[in-house]
């Protein structure tokens, strides 16, 4: 419900005109005494109220111009006619209203309680607060992308919403020494951030805490305390190209190009990739790609869409001993497995039942080889180097054999040559 509406208020009756005005009094500042056609005053002026409160406002007619007495006053909230049964008479010259429990404000500039008289013009205006105070921000997390400046973001309560207008404001300070500073650029990654562009120094820590005020109280956070070393971190690593092993029907090839911010650095990096395939949610994540700038996927499906991401965690910069912070996923890039040259249930090839094709035990091999990499050393270029070898001469060994057999005649298979 909006700010200021009991239960009586909310049968309210016809717009009055004006609507546009009524809408700018909070903003542009209402009409005080002698300021209108007719001098008259609403009291309390532009009154702060909890949620739940109360509200006793007078609206008082100075003079006595045709049309202005009491009896011919009424009230509007946002625009909106208040009930007669919410008003009184005091006097000749005065209108008494009686709000209860009071939700909070419908827009943060303040709500329009207006004083009209009887052909509808505005008499006097008041900016009606109705909320809450702030509470204390929490969950503050800051990063730096090159050492130089630091980004930092908080959630700014339990319950957030105040119903008035809150001011965040971000400070920080050298922890031993130094006077606090102020964060200026705000809402750069959200409407609960800042950034500090430049001016930082390294190798001593920092203490950041955020304080919110508004018109019914203020709250401070508790102190975060980091130094800029222990919390850098990169853009997406560029250039991520995937694309097929040869003919291998299972497997992808991933590359990318390290993170260009750091270069000048001593850092270490290590990488993440995730992978899912085109009609899928779920992503499957490659833990132990270390600090390579290639991977192999394997055990893939054949014939498939895979969409693949990579990030990107510096570490160890200046000797520091935390775990950094991962970058960001890097924007997918979509590549397909080959298709199988096996055939299928119903493809038209036939097969000894219960028996496998000629090619199965080699096949099962390569699985039970391909099972140990993955589980090993998913991602190492040196042991997908000793599989490719292996892999070639099985299949020259496979494929001899295969020739040998059909050189000696089906009576013969197995005999010695004389």
């Amino acid at each position: 419900m909006p700010a200021g509406r009991s239960g009586p208020a909310a049968q309210s009756a016809r717009r009055p005109p004006l609507l546009l005005p009524l809408l700018l009094l909070c903003v542009l500042g209402a009409p005080r005494a002698g300021s209108g056609a007719h001098m008259a005053v609403i009291s309390p002026q532009d009154p702060t109220l909890l949620i739940g409160s109360s509200l006793q406002a007078t609206c008082s007619v100075h003079g006595d111009p045709p049309g202005a007495t009491a009896e011919g006053l009424y009230w509007t909230l946002n625009g909106r006619r208040l009930a007669p049964e919410l008003s009184r008479v005091l006097n000749t010259s005065t209108l008494a209203l009686a709000l209860a429990n009071l939700n909070g404000s419908r827009q943060q500039s303040g709500d329009n309680l207006v004083c009209h008289a009887r052909d509808g013009s505005i008499l006097a205006g008041s900016c009606l607060y109705v909320g809450l105070p702030p509470e204390k921000p929490f969950n503050i997390s800051c990063w730096s992308k090159n050492m130089k400046d630091l980004t930092c973001r908080w959630t700014p309560g339990a319950h957030g919403e105040t119903f008035l207008h809150t001011n965040y404001s971000l400070k920080y300070k050298l922890r031993w020494y130094g006077q606090d500073n102020t964060c200026e650029e705000y809402h750069t990654v959200g409407p609960h951030s800042c950034h500090i562009p430049k001016d930082l120094a390294l190798f001593t820590p920092y203490e950041i805490w955020v304080e919110a005020t508004n018109r019914l109280g203020s709250a401070r956070s508790d102190v975060l305390t980091l130094d800029i070393l222990d919390v850098v971190t990169t853009d997406p690593p560029p250039d991520v190209h995937v694309s097929r092993v040869g003919g291998l029907e299972d497997q992808l090839s991933v590359r990318w190009v390290s993170p260009p911010a750091l270069k000048d650095f001593l850092f270490q990096a290590k990488y993440q990739i995730r992978y899912r395939v085109e009609d899928s949610v779920d992503w499957k994540v490659v833990d132990d790609v270390s600090n390579q700038t290639s991977c192999r996927l394997a055990g893939l499906k054949p014939g498939t869409v895979y969409f693949v991401q990579v990030r990107c965690n510096p570490f160890g910069i200046y000797g520091s001993k935390k775990a950094g912070i991962w970058s960001e996923w890097s924007h997918p890039t979509a590549a397909s497995t080959p298709r199988s040259e096996r055939p299928g249930p119903g493809g038209g090839a036939c097969e000894p039942r219960g028996g496998e094709p000629s090619s199965g035990p080699v096949r099962r091999e390569l699985k039970q080889f391909l099972g140990w990499l993955k589980k090993h050393a998913y991602c190492s270029n040196l042991s997908f180097r000793l599989y490719d070898q292996w892999r070639a001469w099985m299949q020259k060994t496979h494929k001899t054999r295969n020739q040998d057999e059909g050189i000696l005649p089906s009576g013969r298979r197995g005999t010695t040559r004389g």
